[in-house]
């Protein structure tokens, strides 16, 4: 370990070098290398780091602006609509069937777990990374330095989620240079942000590790213990159509994501969920923007916890909808 009295020399020294290697980078903020210290300051008092290491992994730091283009335009920023389209497909259906069948003893056994269907696991792999097949191409430490140090909007939060990440490369033996993901910083086929994927990810096959990136046992397994831990209700439904909404409820819609409706206030309001709730339940208004017009949603407990995964109301519905494509697929033999 080197002496703490050297880190003074040290983190100058990574910021310069730091400079150096992105000066080329078209977009890069001008204080970026001043952010960069700071930061490494912080980790090496915090954390007891070696300086010298980080000073190596740092300095090869890349940013991209594609990054921050990238952020500053998501899918989820689309009407529903058009969101829909890109996710509730036949393809990726099918290549679900496709992914249940190879795995369902493994989804099999995580539903009994943790009580989470293997459609919504399924689903969710699907959503992500077309279980597996686009995982992500940045170096995952290019993609959180750049929107820590040159976003922000997020700043805070991209700092916190590269803190993660050094600690949990040292955990799971990655390798901090190589290690891939989304613009984002989300790995492997779940796409778990470090943050998660320290407090969530399981060693579901029992190895000895939590591998994310490319074990399938893991990640279903991960995928359904983030879900119970963050209040999926086994056997519970997810959600229903609202039957007479309509925009004299935008009061109801306005009232937020998480579930605080009851069911039987908003029957008094005219609101009828599709299939039969009890009215102690509680739920929230969904509006979408669908091909036909307004769609209006009861977004239940279950749904709510989909929402813990991506803070959006379209890719839980999203989720839901391929869900329930990928069972009606399978009971079919893939003929629908």
């Amino acid at each position: 370990m080197i002496p703490r009295t050297m880190k003074a020399v040290l983190i100058p020294a990574l910021c310069t070098t730091l400079l150096c290697a992105s000066a080329a980078t078209a977009g890069i903020p001008s204080d970026f290398d001043q952010q960069v210290k700071a930061f490494a300051g912080r980790m090496t008092s915090k954390h007891d780091l070696d300086p010298v290491e980080l000073n190596q992994l740092l300095s090869e730091i890349q940013y991209h602006q594609k990054i921050i283009d990238a952020i500053s335009r998501p899918a989820e920023a689309k009407p529903w609509f058009k969101y829909r389209k890109i996710f509730v497909t036949k393809t990726r259906a099918t290549e679900g069937v496709e992914f249940w069948n190879a795995n369902r003893e493994l989804l099999e056994r995580a539903e009994q777990k943790h009580g989470v269907p293997a459609e919504i696991i399924v689903a969710i792999i699907g959503v992500e990374t077309r279980y597996g097949r686009h995982g992500g191409s940045y170096p995952v430490i290019d993609a959180l330095a750049t929107l820590a140090f040159g976003y922000p909007k997020r700043s805070a939060f991209f700092s916190r989620e590269l803190e993660q990440y050094l600690l949990l490369v040292g955990e799971e033996g990655l390798d901090p240079r190589t290690t891939k993901g989304s613009y984002a910083g989300a790995m492997g086929l779940p796409q778990f942000i470090p943050s998660s994927y320290r407090a969530y990810a399981v060693d579901f096959d029992g190895d000895g590790k939590r591998d994310l990136l490319k074990n399938k046992a893991d990640a279903i397994g991960s995928v359904a213990a983030y879900l119970k831990r963050h209040g999926w209700q086994r056997g519970k439904p997810i959600t229903y159509k609202a039957k007479g909404a309509n925009s004299r409820h935008r009061a109801f819609v306005k009232a937020g994501m998480k579930p605080s409706l009851r069911i039987d206030k908003l029957a008094k309001a005219g609101i009828r969920p599709e299939k039969p709730l009890p009215g102690s339940s509680l739920s929230s208004l969904i509006l979408l923007d669908g091909d036909k017009g307004k769609e209006y949603w009861l977004g239940l407990t279950n749904f709510y916890a989909i929402t813990r995964y991506n803070h959006s109301n379209l890719y839980a519905m999203a989720v839901y909808q391929l869900s329930q494509k990928i069972v009606s697929l399978r009971a079919t033999g893939g003929k629908k």
